[in-house]
């Protein structure tokens, strides 16, 4: 199937996008997707009608349909571990049964939802000031990220997320935090991160230096209460969750408590009402007018068709500042595999690398290498129709206006002959003029996609989190890989632990490489 795709792709490398839109009048309406409240723009690309039926019969050749369709009936679709991968199980609000191994989920589920509701409800109620999420990867990035997006509705305590094991990162938290109105939540899976317990032990040691108590000052986001328990936080200080909620797949259940303590249950409930709509929207939509496949198969036709590396995420949104790094983690470590299901070696790259920052802020950073690099960049845009601030209305014009302006540079370029016009007219001839109209070209042609939502609400960012775990899952699919393990993460952890005692100098470094050696004696000098 990957021939097709090939083919498609020299015949499109070059392909003019202004041409595209001459050639149709209403090709923004005909490439582009709505669902629910989002429009996803991809006419700004280099995909006629033709590539379109191409990508289509490859998402239909990899049976993507039927793979969802198991995916939501909880079938064992994480084939390497063994296990359902069920985290829109988390959102199924109206408790419509979810089978695993021929048992219902839902009721477990809705109750662990309810306790939720309840301990955020008491925290908000205390006298708790500022809440600190102890967290890392799954852990911490998605409600870390969400915290910012909904700052606008965050009516309860300040909540922080520490995640780095580099001390600077709750020394720098706990300072600005008074002891006597401090809460924790150390959010691992298995109890066991060492990043997490390490910091969640300087928390713990912190209260006590300041004489504050660590009773009732303690949550635990964890599947295994009998080590919470042993750490010293009670059963019902824990909040668990099953083995078919990936970490990266996990802010909407417990280790979004931070967030519904931010927001408030109503609010944390319309989040998950704005993911469960977008499930639907996939389960039901064709696949030529479903969001998610389509944004999944923008991605295939640059990466593994035209095979542009990288993806530039770049919402135009300052609240959204964390996304890219939030999506950084969804992509990456979902579809960074470099085997098929089966075992086998891929035959074509794997995800692309996925980075960004916020608009306008880029703009005047490394939106330079974007427009005028040597390598082409797909961006992703992304800006909502109406902000927050309506005293402000002004800057989120502005901020509009720079987005499109963007995507359109990208696309329309500059010519020679238009920046040999532009020097003329600054009075410039010969070869001065030549000179400088050079560094004034533009290549264009260069393509972009646009996501648009009305407004950021909590339900908007439910719909936008959903479509994007559903991109990353329909990738997947039609890369043949297992997008919810991520065996990657392991050896780096295992040699980092083996590496603890000869960082202390509590064993000798003989058995590594020359260059580790080096290292480490390098660090003795100073410790």
């Amino acid at each position: 199937m990957w021939d097709d795709l090939k083919a498609a792709a020299e015949a499109g490398r070059d392909r003019s996008i202004l041409g595209l839109f001459e050639a149709d009048a209403d090709r923004a309406g005909s490439f582009s997707v709505t669902a629910l409240d989002l429009l996803f723009d991809y006419s700004k690309t280099q995909i006629d009608a033709g590539t379109r039926d191409i990508l289509i019969a490859l998402a239909q050749a990899a049976d993507v349909e039927a793979r969802r369709d198991a995916m939501f009936a909880g079938s064992k679709i994480n084939e390497t571990e063994g296990r359902a991968v069920l985290h829109t199980a988390l959102r199924n609000l109206d408790g419509d049964p979810v089978m695993v191994d021929g048992q219902d989920v839902m009721p477990e589920v809705l109750d662990t939802l309810a306790r939720m509701e309840t301990v955020a409800n008491d925290v908000r109620a205390s006298d708790f000031t500022d809440v600190v999420n102890i967290g890392i990867g799954g852990s911490d990035l998605g409600p870390a990220m969400a915290y910012l997006a909904l700052s606008p509705y965050c009516d309860g305590p300040r909540c922080h997320f520490v995640s780095n094991v580099d001390a600077a990162d709750i020394a720098d938290t706990l300072r600005g935090c008074d002891p006597e109105k401090t809460l924790f939540i150390v959010a691992s899976k298995t109890f066991t991160t060492i990043e997490t317990m390490t910091n969640a032990r300087t928390a713990r040691a912190w209260l006590q230096d300041h004489g504050v108590s660590t009773d009732g000052r303690f949550i635990a986001l964890s599947s295994n209460a009998v080590a919470a328990s042993e750490w010293g936080i009670p059963s019902e200080r824990v909040l668990g969750f099953e083995d078919w909620v990936g970490g990266r797949y996990s802010m909407w259940g417990p280790i979004g408590l931070s967030l519904m303590i931010a927001i408030g249950p109503d609010g944390f409930r319309a989040f998950l009402r704005g993911g469960q709509s977008m499930d639907r929207h996939f389960r039901v939509a064709a696949l030529h007018e479903n969001m998610p496949v389509f944004l999944a198969l923008v991605g295939i036709w640059h990466n593994q068709g035209l095979g542009h590396a990288t993806r530039a995420v770049l919402p135009y949104d300052n609240r959204l500042s964390r996304l890219p790094a939030y999506l950084q983690q969804l992509e990456m470590e979902s579809n960074g595999k470099s085997v098929a299901m089966d075992g086998t070696a891929l035959p074509v790259n794997s995800g692309p690398v996925v980075w960004g920052e916020p608009g306008t802020n880029g703009q005047h950073a490394f939106y330079q290498l974007i427009h005028q690099g040597t390598r082409v960049i797909p961006c992703e845009f992304m800006v909502a129709a109406e902000g927050h601030e309506a005293d402000l209305r002004h800057h989120h014009e502005l901020l509009i206006a720079n987005c499109l302006a963007q995507s359109e540079a990208l696309m329309r370029g500059r010519s020679l002959d238009e920046a040999r016009a532009i020097m003329a007219k600054k009075g410039l001839s010969g070869d001065e003029l030549e000179r400088q109209a050079r560094h004034r070209v533009f290549p264009g042609n260069r393509p972009s996609t646009t996501l648009m939502m009305p407004k950021l609400t909590p339900e908007v960012l439910g719909q936008i989190i959903a479509l994007y775990e559903h991109r990353v899952f329909v990738e997947g699919v039609i890369l043949g890989i297992n997008s919810f393990d991520q065996w990657g993460v392991e050896l780096g952890k295992e040699l980092a632990t083996s590496l603890g005692p000869l960082v202390s100098g509590d064993a000798p470094a003989d058995s590594k490489d020359g260059s580790t050696q080096a290292l480490l004696g390098y660090v003795k000098r100073y410790s």
